[in-house]
């Protein structure tokens, strides 16, 4: 780096190698400072800013990158490159740089110059976009690949799969793809998987050389091309079973700060001699309103509120806040942005928009966004304290304008509440759901939330106690939609390959054919996915990708990619282009006793817009009884209804372990 690069601060060197502010205590920060003192080494200043300002290619596989900006100086830098530019237009959106993530981005650049880079932050800063930026400024292709805890070494390089004639074969990863075809392998969730697991990658990355299970062995591009200078031939070396390891390949791991109370720290001797480590920080305030402004217009009332939230939550030292503050990740402030700047609680600037929705208001947005139904009594209470010093209160005028909302489907148009959206026009008429469902004034309102989230493109994650109907509002509102659907329920023993293939009986014989998943990905159809949350988290974690960016690895090696991709990608037989109309709805119960599910909302909630379903309201309840049963006697329903709402509330409080629902009603 200092070769390529020779005014570069020499603790920025050092710290990029040894990132002690990440995993030491603080405690220890001044007998390290002390040391680099008396080496004469001083703590970095704040780097000018640097950008980069042009990218020149020199061939397929290196390019000369100029960074302008440090000192009045620039600097040309060779890089490895891919041959064309991976997508015409970012699969995750539009990429709006701020000049922390510009300097970044330089700083990476020159990592990356010289070997794999690991990037450090909480969840949702940005690591994944910058890291999709990189691809894009250098031509790289990027292979995705999302760790879990249990994943072992042999897992990263190789998976057993089974051919359809009854053979088991080995399979390349997506990391080994990447290490032949010289794309960037962005290994997501370095901080999951388990140090004896990283201990495979150190021979790659070092001496790029990997022997992998099937008796093949990998090897670094110069020690190949010397063996073709002694007379060795391609054909004879793959005939030997050794490959070529691409000049172009890279390492982008993508890792979350470690917790040093827990005493869980990833970051040991044996990781840190793998990467070269770079920090992202969640944006400030003022870099989010600018990125806010540029997608998405002027910041109303509300969203300021919920800005300022964000902000005090993070800058707290309370541990509970700390905890709460994670949940209002960028990710998830720009996806609360996006929804009040097409459905605005209240009138914003000079064109603002006719209807407003107070649905939307910043106490409404909160509660969803946090689940604040489900959160345990302490960080509940915490949470309605930080909203009462910001003035956020609930709409008193609820009530009254859940009376008056409806839903109506007339001449091609359904409109839920004050949202209108066209009916979907399909031939797959046979997939979309017809039920019964009364619309009880709170399932309305649940609804419009839905249709309006499903409008500007978001997935959607439904969490609630068994038995509320949640199944029934997903159909419901697919039904008024005219969406057809796909239906997938997970179970303990769900695998990745059971989740992206199905085997059926042609003929007598077993022959495995698309799951629902790919099938709606296809077609553009929505999959309901119920029962999220009792799989294990590393089987619902391959979802990560695909609701992210719209990617995915089948586990018969086809790969889905989103319709952004250049056309030459999309002609290949072992891709799939995910259709433009593909959502997905995922169905969750919370977590804890008594449904003992994994987790899925801490795991993956923030990638989804997340809605909470509880019971009806007594009155709702009593008028969805009332079109069950409108035989049974009024004075009946009204203890039924108030006796089983004592029981779900002796379940809040823990007397009883079951919440019973309406659907024992």
């Amino acid at each position: 780096m200092i070769n390529n690069n020779n005014i570069l601060n020499t603790y920025d060197i050092i710290y990029r190698l040894y990132p002690y502010r990440s995993y030491l205590p603080r405690e220890s920060f001044e007998a390290l400072n002390t040391l680099l003192k008396s080496l004469n080494i001083a703590e970095g200043t704040i780097p000018a800013h640097q950008e980069i300002t042009q990218v020149h290619s020199e061939g397929d596989s290196v390019a000369k990158v100029t960074i302008s900006g440090r000192v009045g100086k620039a600097v040309e830098i060779p890089v490895s490159a891919g041959g064309q530019r991976y997508a015409q237009e970012s699969p995750m959106g539009r990429f709006v740089p701020t000049k922390y993530q510009q300097n970044l981005l330089a700083d990476v650049v020159q990592s990356f110059a010289v070997g794999d880079v690991c990037l450090v932050g909480p969840k949702g800063c940005g690591k994944s976009a910058l890291v999709m930026e990189l691809c894009n400024v250098l031509g790289q292709t990027a292979e995705s690949m999302v760790l879990y805890q249990d994943m072992t070494g042999r897992d990263l390089i190789q998976q057993r799969t089974t051919k359809l004639n009854g053979d088991t074969i080995w399979r390349d990863s997506a990391l080994l793809r990447a290490a032949l075809a010289g794309h960037v392998a962005i290994l997501d969730g370095v901080h999951r998987i388990h140090n004896s697991t990283v201990s495979i990658l150190h021979r790659l990355v070092h001496d790029r050389e990997l022997q992998l299970y099937d008796g093949r062995r990998l090897l670094g591009h110069e020690r190949y091309d010397n063996l073709l200078a002694l007379g060795a031939t391609p054909e004879s070396l793959e005939a030997k079973g050794i490959l070529r390891i691409h000049p172009s390949f890279r390492i982008v791991a993508l890792g979350e700060p470690p917790v040093l109370d827990t005493g869980a720290n990833w970051l040991t001797p044996e990781m840190l001699s793998v990467f070269v480590f770079h920090e992202v920080r969640n944006l400030s305030q003022e870099e989010e309103i600018h990125i806010i402004n540029t997608l998405y217009g002027e910041i109303g009332p509300s969203l300021r509120n919920i800005l300022n939230v964000a902000q005090f939550l993070r800058d707290s030292k309370d541990p509970i806040m700390k905890n709460l503050a994670g949940t209002l990740s960028t990710r998830q402030l720009l996806r609360i942005a996006h929804r009040m700047s097409v459905y605005p609680p209240e009138k914003v600037g000079i064109f603002a928009k006719p209807i407003e929705h107070p649905l939307n208001s910043a106490y409404d947005t909160i509660q969803r966004t946090f689940l604040a139904k489900f959160l345990p009594a302490l960080p509940r209470a915490t949470l309605e304290n930080v909203l009462e010093r910001f003035k956020i209160f609930p709409r008193l005028e609820a009530e009254d304008s859940a009376d008056k909302m409806g839903i109506e489907v007339a001449n091609g148009c359904v409109r839920i509440g004050k949202t209108e959206t066209d009916v979907y026009k399909t031939d797959a008429v046979t997939k979309v759901p017809d039920i019964l469902l009364y619309d009880v004034p709170q399932h309305v309102v649940l609804m419009e939330h839905l249709l309006q989230d499903f409008l500007i493109g978001n997935h959607l994650l439904l969490v609630g106690n068994q038995g509320v109907g949640k199944n029934k509002i997903a159909d419901r509102l697919l039904q008024v939609m005219n969406r057809p659907r796909e239906y997938i329920q997970l179970h303990r023993d769900t695998t990745v390959q059971t989740l992206t293939l199905q085997p059926a009986i042609k003929d007598g014989i077993v022959t495995y054919e698309d799951s629902p998943l790919v099938k709606a990905v296809k077609n553009g159809h929505v999959l309901v996915v119920d029962e999220a949350d009792k799989a294990p988290t590393h089987v619902t974690c391959i979802l990560k990708t695909l609701v992210e960016n719209g990617e995915m690895i089948l586990s018969d090696g086809r790969k889905i990619l989103p319709a952004t991709v250049s056309s030459d990608m999309q002609q290949s037989p072992d891709v799939i282009i995910a259709h433009r109309d593909f959502r997905m709805i995922v169905l969750a119960n919370r977590p804890g006793f008594p449904f003992l599910g994994n987790d899925f909302f801490a795991a993956l909630g923030d990638l989804f817009s997340c809605h909470s379903v509880d019971n009806p309201s007594t009155e709702s309840e009593i008028f969805l009884l009332q079109q069950y049963g409108p035989d049974v006697p009024r004075n009946i329903l009204d203890t039924l209804v108030r006796a089983f709402a004592e029981l779900r509330s002796m379940a809040d409080v823990g007397q009883l372990s079951y919440p019973y629902s309406t659907r024992e009603v």
